[in-house]
C-alpha cells in the first residue's frame, strides 16, 4: 500500500445519500479477489443510466477525492467496493457519514474516509456541481482545505491514520512490529521455564 500523507486534486461531487456498495460495485462484476480491474465499473449501474452522470463527465476526469452526502458505502461487507474506488484514482472520499465497516474496509486498502458538518459537505458539493472545484485533504494535519482557503479539521482514529500514513495494511504493520514480537517470545519461553 502507498503511503497517503496529502491529496490535493479536484473534486468529483456526488449527492446522493445512502449509496450502496452495490451501487459503488454491481455484484455481477465480482469476478475476482484481485484488487485490479475493479475502476472500470465503478459506479456502473449509474453510468449507464445517465450521461450526465458525474463519472461520465470529462470535467471530473482525474478527481482524486470524491465527495458524497451521508451514509456512504451502506449495504454489504463486500471490500470490492473500496477496491473499485481506489482502482478508479479515488484516494479519499468526504462525507456527513459512512458505514461501519465500510469505513473499516477503506482505511486498511489505502482509502482516505473524512467526515466533515453538513453545512460543509453541502457547500462542497454545490461548488464541485458549478465548476472545477479544488480541495486538499490533509491525513497528517487532519484537515481539509477547501477552494477558498478555509481549513476545516476532521478526527480519525490514530491506528488506521498511522498505517496509511506509513503505507501498511493490517499485516504489514504485524510485519513491521516483528522485533518487538520476537522478543516478546524470547521473554515468554524465559517466564514459562523459570
Amino acid at each position: 500500500m502507498d503511503p497517503v500523507k496529502k491529496i490535493r486534486s479536484k473534486v468529483v461531487p456526488l449527492p446522493m445519500k445512502d449509496i450502496d456498495t452495490d451501487l459503488i460495485i454491481p455484484a455481477q462484476y465480482l469476478t475476482s479477489i484481485s484488487r485490479a480491474g475493479y475502476g472500470q465499473n465503478l459506479f456502473r449501474r449509474l453510468k449507464d443510466g445517465d450521461p450526465n452522470f458525474p463519472f461520465n463527465l470529462p470535467k471530473y476526469k482525474g478527481a482524486e477525492i470524491l465527495v458524497a452526502d451521508e451514509n456512504f458505502g451502506c449495504g454489504s461487507s463486500r471490500e470490492h467496493a473500496v477496491w473499485a474506488l481506489r482502482d478508479a484514482g479515488i484516494k479519499a472520499v468526504v462525507c456527513k457519514s459512512f458505514a461501519d465497516i465500510f469505513y473499516n474496509n477503506s482505511a486498511k486498502n489505502g482509502l482516505v474516509l473524512v467526515k466533515l458538518p453538513a453545512d460543509v459537505v453541502d457547500s462542497m458539493l454545490a461548488a464541485a456541481a458549478k465548476d472545477e472545484y479544488v480541495a486538499t485533504v490533509d491525513l497528517e494535519n487532519q484537515y481539509v482545505e477547501l477552494a477558498d482557503g478555509a481549513r476545516v479539521a476532521f478526527e480519525f482514529d490514530e491506528f488506521r491514520k498511522y498505517c496509511l500514513l506509513n503505507g501498511l495494511d493490517d499485516v504489514e504493520y504485524v510485519r513491521a512490529c516483528e522485533s518487538q514480537i520476537n522478543e516478546f517470545r524470547k521473554q515468554q519461553k524465559f517466564l514459562v521455564r523459570v
